[in-house]
Parts: C-alpha cells; sequence; structure tokens
C-alpha cells in the first residue's frame, strides 16, 4: 500500500496550481528562491531577467525539469517603460493568464551625501518605484481578468533609513507607500502587498563587524535567509485572500528592536 504522505500527495492539489506568477529579477539571488518556493507549490512561472541570461535559463531549465512546459523566461530592461506592455503581454501568452505580479528587481548601492548624482537619482527610483509602478498598470488588466494580486519586495530601510543609502531608502519608502495606494485604486478586484526583508543577503561591502552588530539589534539575534522571504511570498500568494494594502516585515525583529 502508499504510504499515508504519498497517497496525500496525490489527492492533495498545490496551492497554486494552474496560477501563473510573473517575477522581476527572478535569475538569482531572493528572486530565483521565490521562484523555486512558488514553482514547488504548483505555479506556472514567467522569469524575468535583465541581464542574468545564464542564471535565468539555468533556473527555468532546472524547474521545468520538475514539471515540464511550467516555466518561461522573458529578457526586459525595466527602465524602459514603453517595452513594460510587451513584457506583460508575453507573460500573459506564456500560459493563457496572469495571476500573479512580484515585483522583486531592484537596484542597491550606496549614496554617500556630497556624492549622489541624478543617475544614481534616476537608476535607484527607476527600479524601486517607476518600474514597479508602471509595471503594475501594465499588468492591471490581465490581473482583474484573474482577480490577481501584486506583490512588491520592499525593505524596512522603506521605514527607517539606511546610513549611507539615503536614495535607496527613498526609493523603498515610496514603493511602500505605492502599495498602499495601489491597493486603493486597483481593489476591489486586485489586492496589493509587500513583504519588507531585513537582515537576510547582505551588501557587498558588508564586514563581519557591522553584520555583528546588524545581527544583535534583531529580536531574533540571527539572520534570516531568501527562504524566509520566500515562505511570506507564499503566504499572499497562496493564504491570504482577504489581505490587501499590508507590508509584513521579514526581519527578526530589527524593526521592533531598532
Amino acid at each position: 500500500m502508499p504510504s499515508y504522505s504519498a497517497a496525500m500527495s496525490q489527492d492533495v492539489k498545490p496551492p497554486l496550481a494552474g496560477k501563473t506568477v510573473l517575477i522581476t529579477g527572478a535569475a538569482r539571488r531572493i528572486g530565483a528562491t521565490i521562484a523555486q518556493t512558488l514553482h514547488d507549490a504548483g505555479a506556472n512561472l514567467v522569469l524575468h531577467y535583465r541581464s542574468s541570461v545564464s542564471e535565468a535559463t539555468e533556473l527555468a531549465a532546472s524547474l521545468d525539469q520538475r514539471r515540464r512546459g511550467s516555466v518561461a523566461t522573458v529578457q526586459a530592461d525595466l527602465l524602459n517603460t514603453a517595452k513594460l506592455p510587451a513584457l506583460v503581454k508575453s507573460a500573459t501568452q506564456a500560459f493563457g493568464q496572469l495571476d500573479m505580479l512580484i515585483n522583486n528587481a531592484s537596484t542597491f548601492y550606496p549614496t554617500a551625501m556630497g556624492e549622489i548624482t541624478e543617475h544614481a537619482w534616476d537608476d535607484l527610483l527607476g527600479s524601486n518605484l517607476k518600474a514597479p509602478l508602471f509595471l503594475s498598470q501594465a499588468a492591471a488588466p490581465a490581473l482583474r481578468l484573474a482577480h490577481g494580486q501584486i506583490l512588491n519586495i520592499v525593505d524596512i530601510h522603506g521605514m527607517r533609513p539606511l546610513r549611507r543609502y539615503p536614495v535607496y531608502s527613498v526609493a523603498k519608502a515610496g514603493l511602500i507607500m505605492l502599495t498602499k495606494a495601489l491597493a486603493r485604486e486597483l481593489a476591489p478586484l486586485i489586492r496589493v502587498n509587500a513583504v519588507a526583508p531585513g537582515p537576510v543577503m547582505w551588501p557587498d561591502d558588508a564586514n563581519d563587524e557591522l553584520k555583528h552588530k546588524i545581527i544583535d539589534r534583531t529580536l531574533l539575534k540571527r539572520p534570516g535567509s531568501s527562504e524566509d522571504i520566500a515562505r511570506a511570498v507564499l503566504y499572499f500568494a497562496s493564504q491570504a485572500p482577504y489581505v490587501t494594502g499590508q507590508i509584513l516585515a521579514v526581519d527578526g525583529g530589527r524593526s521592533v528592536g531598532w
């Protein structure tokens, strides 16, 4: 006789079976972990990338090997807003519908006062705020048809600024407000929420002393992982039909024990 768990796996439908999810910046880091988690939950995926073609192709092949015909990739520069409707069209055509947009793509680097340039402003505000707005706008008609949702990856430093990262902090603060504004604008057919990571993946310039200092300021006294973020995304994707306009901090209590 088959085991109980095997029988359950045959009888229980995965929570995202039949759903299509577009994830921006999906080739690496948190985006790739989110992709793996939602795919395991049964979703069909459209993986967006800008320049990480080899990583995106490798990830898509790996996931598609587990479930044939379940993953597509699409390349786009999200700062070229004129191309975003075509990106959404490609994502929708890949599986015939679009149920969820995850605005994960981001740029992140320091902009010390006295050294801030217009290019840095345009780049950081562009990837972290402008692109999510215009991509959400382009995706809204398809998402309305599916009674779907938008999930933004923000940052706890959009609520409390990160030293030496004022432009990035402003951009994420804008994305937090955009999450709430879109929840109002797109209700009742589209839900809009956000996940705000804390100390999960370190910036390249973080030394051990800085890491220990940040970890010590969390209530749980340990760093998080990309899997922690992905589990929060899965919650919104599959278990939160009555939740919209909310920001969930996944930060080990960092924003409480500031």
